[in-house]
């Protein structure tokens, strides 16, 4: 176990990754997918294929019986996670094997209710000796996280919160102040999903968050919620930092007749995903 004050999450690999995508005039392609789904061992062979066919950074969700920002897709995969047993043992090692062997920043998506219960201060240093880049908590209010903001920076990880059309530039302005890594837009009011538009909300949404204090110190806006093909892709990759996809991976897993097969389609659509976040 790693001592007090010794770094080993991998922030900087998180901000190097985000920084070289924009050095090459792209958007950094941010790839979502649960641990455990459809099994622990087929997660983080899925993890290994988005990374394979394109993506920069992968989020690994933490399934939770009440994932109040997921949609129907995900709520699924959370449900066939959580009836296989996935514990909060499983997402780390998801997470440690997935970096291992791609070398890509690995950040965890959790409500707060788990951290809370497994400890606090014993997930950030489980999660960073794993080799984990970070949290993103889309329920945790800022205002309540300065414990957890205290044991992410100790151990090199960072926090990314999620902002939405709604959020006054007040709120949006506390965020960049206290956030990480990179700011999680959400593209529209709503669950996750894939939608036939993302909509004029996430521009006007990201000029707003970059117009604030924090953001201007060079904290990337990445954007989620409803970007399921290239075409999504390369309209959002126009405005934004980074293009998050979850739903269109895990509808793919869902659909696929076995493991192979799922694990050759996201492969693919992480390929055509790559190539819409660059702009030129």
């Amino acid at each position: 176990m790693s001592t007090a004050g010794e770094k080993t999450g991998r922030i900087q690999l998180l901000k190097d990754t985000l920084a070289k995508a924009k050095s090459e005039d792209r958007a950094a392609l941010v790839a979502y997918l649960p641990a455990g789904f459809p099994t622990v061992d087929g997660a983080i062979e899925a993890v290994k294929a988005v990374v394979e066919g394109g993506a920069d950074v992968v989020e690994v969700g933490l399934p939770h019986s009440d994932p109040v920002l997921d949609g129907a897709i995900i709520q699924t995969a959370d449900d066939i996670a959580l009836r296989g047993g996935v514990k909060i043992a499983d997402v780390l090692r998801t997470v440690r094997e997935a970096h291992a062997a791609t070398g890509a920043p690995v950040l965890v998506m959790t409500y707060w209710n788990p951290i809370d219960r497994y400890g606090v201060e014993r997930f950030a240093s489980e999660l960073a000796e794993a080799g984990g880049a970070g949290c993103i908590l889309p329920d945790l209010p800022v205002q309540e996280s300065a414990l957890w903001r205290e044991h992410a920076e100790k151990h090199g990880l960072a926090t990314v919160f999620v902002v939405a059309p709604s959020s006054k530039d007040e709120r949006l302005a506390t965020i960049t102040a206290a956030g990480s890594g990179f700011v999680y837009a959400a593209s529209l009011m709503g669950v996750t999903g894939t939608r036939e538009s993302v909509g004029n909300q996430a521009q006007d949404l990201v000029e707003r968050t970059r117009a604030t204090p924090g953001a201007r110190d060079g904290l990337p806006v990445c954007v989620g919620l409803g970007v399921s093909n290239a075409v999504q892709a390369k309209e959002v990759a126009a405005f934004a930092d980074g293009v998050i996809v979850g739903s269109a991976f895990v509808k793919l897993l869902l659909d696929a007749p076995d493991l192979p097969a799922g694990l050759a389609a996201v492969r693919a659509l992480a390929g055509e995903l790559a190539e819409g976040v660059r702009r030129s």
